[in-house]
């Protein structure tokens, strides 16, 4: 099997440059159109037939409503976005119709997958914002021949353990830009235990794929460092009184206790943490699921560091649509009249981008003016992806669908009267 993808990623480079070198000779590039023989694919998972005047459907399946919304809006607004900047494929339009609600949970990721599933003419699709959304919605998008891209899923578990092993909810056909979360985890184990000194610490998660992912992730590597967890426990989402958790975590004595958990539930255990006794000066940590505006406006997110994805995208240039990042992001703002809520909104931008040029890379227009897309193709275009040129940086994809940066870096947050000064307030960095 193995053997066989990276067969199938030679060929892809091959043909992409057969279209490079026609490309070379059409100087109305925009308009062009790609013959039979220059497309990627083999046929093997069925083909998309868009007619003359019908646009190229795909879709956005983000965390758009309830708690975790502040996460989801960001990504479907990246996407977008990218969308418009891109402009046509062949002279096609594409066409991101109704954004879908993951919900953030199992439940809500596998309706919106069948949904989606449902109609034959959806190429890929950009999401989900959670991991716990893709472990139920990958496997439908995957069976169907599709493509799904995340922008903010971080949980190992979805692609691989970094040395050969698939995650237990890995599927053909699913990509990220955003970070693997044993990276994250590593990340601020390392900054705990080399930067802060301290030699214990505790975890909290939510049971959630993402949360108890990344908890494990920093265990495993706090523990490799020579650090002792005193404790490792769970609450629930919906959980408001944090105290009994908290005192079974304070018998441990825990000099650092880091929940990577969402809001509600995480501004609970950092407004009742200082009142249990035993955790008076046990410093707090938190991760990207709370490094939201919405978290940071809060006096008990204070004193409290985050590890999140590299936000310092500087002059980087996505190669698709010409934009560099203070392009995008300035359009962001201008369009919505408030800076992104969440990190991962570059992510989303680049995932969509990618997207569409593998739809390119993967299509041709017929003798009767259709666009024939090969859904094979499109997975062999993203399985070839190297040094591609993305908002976030560098993204190269390896064979379980991690295409992201992967540098990380930890906030301190210390007025909650100045969320951006919190947000870009790096004390260490993480590049693996």
């Amino acid at each position: 099997m193995k053997l066989s993808r990276k067969l199938m990623m030679l060929l892809a480079v091959l043909l992409s440059f057969s279209l490079i070198a026609a490309a070379c000779g059409d100087d109305d590039e925009d308009t062009s159109t790609a013959a039979a023989g220059d497309h990627l694919g083999d046929g093997s998972l069925g083909t998309v037939t868009v007619e003359p005047g019908a646009a190229i459907q795909v879709r956005s399946l983000n965390a758009i409503s309830g708690d975790v919304a502040f996460l989801g809006i960001p990504n479907e607004r990246g996407v977008a976005a990218a969308i418009a900047d891109y402009g046509q494929i062949h002279g096609f339009d594409v066409d991101l119709g109704a954004g879908l609600d993951d919900l953030c949970s199992a439940d809500g990721g596998q309706a919106a997958a069948q949904q989606i599933v449902a109609d034959e003419q959806v190429v890929g699709v950009l999401g989900t914002s959670c991991s716990g959304a893709a472990t139920a919605a990958a496997p439908l998008i995957s069976e169907a021949g599709l493509v799904m891209i995340s922008g903010s899923n971080t949980s190992p578990a979805l692609t691989s353990d970094l040395l050969g092993t698939a995650g237990e909810n890995y599927n053909a056909g699913y990509y990220r830009t955003a970070h693997n979360d044993l990276y994250q985890g590593a990340a601020m184990a390392e900054f705990v235990y080399t930067e802060l000194g301290m030699t214990t610490a505790a975890a909290i998660h939510d049971g959630d794929p993402y949360t108890q992912g990344l908890a494990q992730a920093f265990y495993d590597a706090f523990e490799e460092l020579g650090g002792t967890m005193t404790g490792f426990t769970g609450v629930n989402k919906e959980d408001t009184d944090m105290v009994p958790v908290l005192t079974e975590i304070a018998a441990g004595s825990p000099e650092a206790l880091f929940f990577p958990i969402f809001q509600p539930a995480g501004d609970f255990v950092a407004d009742q943490a200082a009142g249990v006794s035993g955790l008076e000066n046990t410093q707090l940590l938190a991760a990207d699921g709370l490094l939201v505006s919405a978290f940071f406006e809060l006096e008990q997110s204070e004193g409290i560091y985050f590890s999140g994805p590299d936000v310092r995208f500087g002059d980087n240039v996505n190669e698709s649509t010409g934009k560099t990042a203070a392009e995008v992001l300035a359009d962001y703002e201008a369009a919505h009249g408030e800076a992104p809520s969440a990190p991962f909104w570059g992510h989303s931008y680049d995932s969509a981008a990618m997207l569409l040029e593998a739809i390119d890379a993967a299509s041709y227009v017929d003798g009767d003016g259709n666009l024939i897309i090969d859904r094979a193709g499109v997975r062999m275009a993203l399985d070839a992806i190297s040094g591609y040129s993305g908002v976030i940086g560098t993204i190269s994809c390896d064979d379980f669908g991690d295409c992201g940066s992967q540098k990380i870096t930890v906030v301190l947050h210390t007025d909650s009267s100045d969320v951006d000064m919190g947000m870009s307030n790096v004390v260490f960095d993480y590049a693996p």
